[in-house]
């Protein structure tokens, strides 16, 4: 029988912990005065943990929740559960201000790029 691979686990986490908080510090710089961090590095590397957490253990139930509402809407769908998962983070911590529901929207469509960007940066290794 296999053992868990830990390390696996803990590098991708961390990477998506990193991705997490570079889209964040990316899509406050775009959309400045609907995203905010209060210029604090500490409190991008704090939300992006969170974020990461969410999207790691809370996400997938929001998608399995939803997925006729995804396979309805070809999965335009998936953008407003990442606009809901920035904006409990926000709720969760108050390091990250973000003005509504577009604002989050965005900010999940930021972090999406720059997950792609990085994911495709690195598979091209």
């Amino acid at each position: 029988m296999q053992g868990i691979n830990t390390h696996g686990f803990a590098y991708r986490f961390i990477l998506r912990w990193a991705i997490c908080s570079l889209g964040l510090w990316i899509a406050a710089g775009l959309l400045h005065g609907n995203v905010s961090y209060g210029n604090h590095v500490g409190a991008i590397v704090i939300a992006g943990l969170i974020l990461a957490i969410v999207n790691t253990l809370i996400k997938p139930v929001l998608i399995l929740a939803t997925l006729p509402a995804i396979l309805l809407t070809l999965g335009l769908f998936m953008l407003v559960i990442n606009g809901a998962t920035v904006l409990l983070v926000s709720w969760l911590y108050s390091g990250l201000q973000i003005s509504g529901w577009i604002a989050a929207i965005l900010t999940g469509v930021i972090i999406g790029l720059v997950n792609y960007l990085v994911s495709a940066i690195l598979e091209g290794r």
